[in-house]
């Protein structure tokens, strides 16, 4: 292909272990091509692109100094597994990265031996890592053997509690376990910048007791010139609780900081660790997310995640869309209620962008917070602002409020404290796959005592639900909607206060009546539109709420309809199991009434367009319709009526 780079090295490497061959300047060398191919791939496909440029060298130098799939490297996240995976047996696939059939963009235990655990939410790493280098010790079965045990994860994900969890058990265990903390925020002075070259090249030639003193920074060991940078950058380690001093006390060896981009520094310190690590050994490396592309590098999140792009430019390319997305209706609606409302306050997990905060943030600083990777803390944290007279919006993606979840039912729906769940990425979100669907929400949180459940249709609607969850003072609330654009509805001036429970009809009809919750209301529209055209009118409700139900609005379309349907974006146990409940207590079913309830199948789907998504769970509009046809007992016959 014309526009690929040329790949002298990297096209001579069909698994790890041909990188053995190389030298360490040739190893430099493949890291500037594996650079260059990450960066022409993702622009052909889209996807995280700033996370795996930074951890090029980084991924280069693993793979030459380890024995994968023996020794197992665990990418926390693993949205910076790109060039990982090129580099074990996928390169000629890697153009279907997060495509439908094609390479997932997270590690994936299915798709590769060299993908040894799954992942895609953080700070998993190191407990997963812990799990094998027990199993290791214990005799384990493992088709691919047992070596060792590297978790490489960012400062980001550090900062979540089970990544603490993990290393205070492992260093209570005393395994030997590889730590690699890839730190792509911190900045190091000149002078600290010489003492991690410094160390580095001593660590690589001394015995390992001293390797391990002078990780503790002992300034000793130094030349005088280095000695005064040696204390203030211990210092400095100190203040910031990210050096060598905490994580000793929690039982690990400490290395670093070293150059997460100079292989003369990566080198020999893996090489060392991996032949004189006894217990466990962390590896503080300082990366810069999006290293090596410039529109990356200069971009604010590193150029975190993009759609399809110029290389040249760095240029996406975005379709024109007349529609808002529902994040930013989310957004807009909320700073209206807070510009009336100095008690309304925002929080969310490291989301900012994702949930449209930085919007809120950047007009009420005061009164945003991003609390990091810490879902747990971010829904305490709300409760205790609820419990303080503050009004506490917090904005989760649906697949990381499932992280909060213990949080949710202790500290928020016993107490009944109002807190406010902002649910984005409700339902099936296409190329992130099922590790990011929001299909669990409506279950999970509908069944807790006292909580109000609300699901948008459409843009307009979540507008009055925020404006609703505004208002609300009497116990938790939660309002989901999907990723992506609105449908184009008219928007209101301002959000209308719902009355909690209360449904609405859209169109009257007779005989099937199908009973909506969420943003398939769309495809039930269209379903009906072909229904009509057989002659059938089914009878349309938004239903707005699954908890309370609008018990109400259902019974009477039971008591006017042969039968009833309910459709949702969730899985098994949400919304239509509410309705069916409802039913069974009224003995609806013993009068041999008919009900059908459409959900997200017992399946996780993969990774493809949302709409592939939605066609594979079977809730489109020709789903919808063949489900009325076949609940009224009318048979298709060449797509018509029989």
């Amino acid at each position: 292909m014309p526009n690929r780079p040329d790949t002298p090295l990297l096209d001579q490497v069909a698994t790890p272990a041909d990188l053995k061959r190389f030298s360490d300047a040739q190893l430099t060398q493949v890291a500037h091509e594996l650079r260059s191919e990450t960066i022409s791939a993702v622009s052909e496909t889209g996807g995280h692109l700033g996370a795996g440029l930074g951890v090029v060298e980084l991924t280069v130098a693993l793979h030459a100094v380890f024995d994968a799939p023996r020794d197992k490297i665990i990418w926390d996240v693993s949205h910076q597994c790109y060039p990982h995976k090129i580099l074990t047996g996928r390169r000629d696939r890697i153009r279907t990265i997060r495509q439908k059939d094609g390479l997932s963009g997270f590690t994936k235990r299915s798709e590769s031996p060299y993908d040894p655990f799954g992942a895609a939410h953080s700070s998993t790493s190191i407990s997963a890592a812990l799990g094998f280098a027990v199993a290791r010790d214990l005799g384990g079965n493992c088709p691919t053997g047992h070596g060792d045990a590297i978790a490489v994860i960012g400062d980001g994900a550090m900062s979540a509690g089970m990544a603490f969890e993990a290393m205070n058990n492992a260093g209570h265990l005393k395994k030997r376990l590889i730590v690699i903390l890839n730190d792509n925020e911190m900045s190091i002075a000149p002078p600290v910048g010489a003492l991690s070259s410094y160390l580095s090249r001593m660590y690589a030639g001394e015995p390992f007791q001293e390797f391990k003193a002078a990780a503790k920074g002992a300034v000793s060991l130094l030349p005088p010139p280095f000695q005064e940078g040696a204390r203030r950058a211990k210092e400095m380690l100190k203040g910031l609780a990210v050096g060598g001093t905490l994580f000793e006390e929690l039982g690990f060896s400490y290395v670093g900081p070293i150059d997460g981009h100079d292989m003369q520094q990566l080198l020999p310190v893996l090489r060392t660790v991996r032949q004189r690590a006894t217990g466990p050994i962390l590896i503080h490396v300082l990366t810069k997310k999006g290293k090596g592309y410039g529109p990356a590098e200069s971009a604010r999140d590193g150029g975190h995640a993009t759609a399809k792009f110029d290389v040249l430019t760095g240029k996406q390319a975005k379709a024109p869309s007349n529609a808002p997305s529902y994040t930013r209706v989310f957004a807009d609606a909320l700073l209206a209620e807070a510009a009336r409302d100095d008690k309304i306050c925002a929080v969310t997990a490291a989301m900012p962008d994702g949930t449209g905060l930085d919007l809120f943030a950047s007009r009420h600083p005061s009164r945003c917070f991003d609390v990091g990777i810490a879902e747990q803390h971010a829904v305490t944290f709300c409760a205790g602002l609820a419990a303080g007279g503050l009004k506490p919006f917090c904005a989760l993606y649906s697949t990381f409020l499932q992280r909060g979840y213990d949080q949710v039912v202790h500290d928020v729906a016993i107490q009944r404290l109002p807190v406010r769940f902002a649910i984005d990425r409700a339902g099936l979100v296409g190329a992130d796959g099922a590790t990011h669907a929001g299909a669990f929400d409506t279950a999970f949180l509908a069944n807790l005592p006292g909580i109000v459940v609300m699901a948008a249709s459409d843009e307009a609607e979540l507008v009055h639900m925020v404006a609703t969850a505004a208002a609300h003072d009497e116990g938790p609330i939660a309002f989901r909607y999907p990723r992506g654009e609105g449908m184009g509805v008219e928007m209101p001036e301002r959000g209308e206060v719902l009355e909690i429970g209360k449904g609405r009809m859209i169109a009257e009809g007779s005989r099937v009546a199908i009973l909506s919750f969420g943003t398939r209301l769309g495809e039930v529209l269209k379903a009906a539109e072909a229904l009509r055209a057989r002659g059938i009118t089914p009878t349309i409700a938004d239903a707005r709420f699954a908890k309370p139900l609008d018990e109400a609005m259902i019974l009477d379309l039971v008591a006017n309809h042969e039968a009833l349907i309910t459709i949702e974006e969730g899985a098994i146990g949400g919304f239509g199991s509410h309705v069916a409940q409802l039913l069974a207590e009224h003995g609806v079913f013993d009068q041999g009434f008919k009900f059908r309830s459409m959900v997200l199948p017992d399946i996780f789907i993969d990774q493809a367009s949302p709409a592939d998504m939605y066609a594979v769970a079977g809730l489109g509009a020709a789903e919808i319709e063949a489900k009325v046809l076949d609940v009224l007992d009318i048979a298709q016959i060449g797509g018509k009526r029989a």
